[in-house]
């Protein structure tokens, strides 16, 4: 697995989605704000605890697991 130091699983945080260490920003929020057009400094400037390296390892975390999952599918 890779290593991903600003991602963290924990259940008694957001109910255990992969958020960025130390805050309550889930992966999926970063993703899903990005999808909708907003840009990586709109983002810092609205999450002031957020930083360019942890969108970098956000958009990485979700590259891997979707290759993880892709992994798991055996052709027909």
């Amino acid at each position: 697995m890779e290593q991903f130091t600003r991602i963290k699983h924990d259940i008694d945080i957001m109910g255990g989605k992969a958020c960025i260490a130390g805050t309550r920003i889930t992966v999926g929020m970063i993703l899903m704000q990005i999808s909708e057009g907003m840009t990586h400094d709109e983002l810092l400037a609205e999450y002031p605890n957020l930083t360019k390296d942890d969108i970098a390892e956000a958009l990485r975390y979700a590259a891997w697991a979707v290759g993880a999952k892709e992994d798991l599918i055996v052709p027909a």
